[in-house]
């Protein structure tokens, strides 16, 4: 409960593109130790040749699962199905977009980078060359050297896809700009933050959830508690 009688959300924790639900323990850790319930979940398109709808089924399925509240913390990618999904599971009371791609009804991630769509989009995405830079430059390096060994090809489709739905019309949102972002640069990240109701800033890189997870903890429970 809050200090004023509100049960606590569960936040329910949306992964990024080649990653997994395995990125978010050292930031479960510190949420779990701050009496808040976490939830994440494995989206399919990391690994296999799925698409936002698919990895929008598996977020809304584990949204019912929660009985209570629940906020959503999308990073990256994650805000893609996040975005199309968030509004049908009812219990949603606010979507954190964390460098997450806050799109609108039409858009993909693709479109959004001014990439050409392919109309027939098929097959995998290598892991980006030099990930460590682009993905976890103020993370230490043993840290940093175990997370892209965990690292899988993602699907094509799902950077292609356009959404059919944008939940933050209705539902609630924070962007959390990362600063020192080497994968979605902060000048992107800040025009996305345009479109939600609060945001916060923090001086980390691409992956605050393995590089300052105390800190991204706290602010966290702040958004989650207010």
């Amino acid at each position: 409960m809050t200090a004023d009688g509100v049960p606590r959300p569960t936040l329910l924790l949306v992964h990024g593109a080649w990653h997994g639900s395995w990125c978010w323990q050292p930031l479960t850790a510190e949420l779990n130790a701050r009496g808040l319930r976490t939830r994440a979940v494995d989206l399919p398109s990391a690994g296999r040749e799925a698409g936002v709808q698919d990895d929008a089924g598996v977020v809304l399925e584990e949204l019912r699962r929660i009985d209570g509240p629940a906020v959503v913390i999308a990073h990256s990618y994650g805000g893609v199905p996040v975005t199309q999904v968030a509004a049908r599971a009812g219990n949603v009371t606010r979507i954190v977009y964390l460098a997450a791609y806050q799109l609108d009804v039409g858009e993909s991630l693709l479109g959004f980078h001014g990439a050409p769509v392919p109309s027939e989009p098929r097959g995998l995405q290598a892991v980006p060359d030099n990930p460590v830079p682009m993905f976890y430059g103020d993370v230490p390096e043993a840290e940093a050297k175990e997370a892209v060994g965990r690292l899988v090809p993602q699907s094509t489709r799902s950077f292609s896809d356009g959404l059919t739905r944008a939940a933050w019309h209705t539902v609630p949102s924070t962007y959390v700009v990362c600063a020192h972002d080497q994968a979605l640069p902060p000048g992107h990240q800040e025009g996305l933050a345009a479109r939600s109701g609060a945001v916060y800033r923090i001086a980390s890189g691409h992956s605050p959830f393995l590089s300052m997870p105390a800190e991204l903890g706290a602010l966290l429970e702040e958004i989650a508690d207010a």
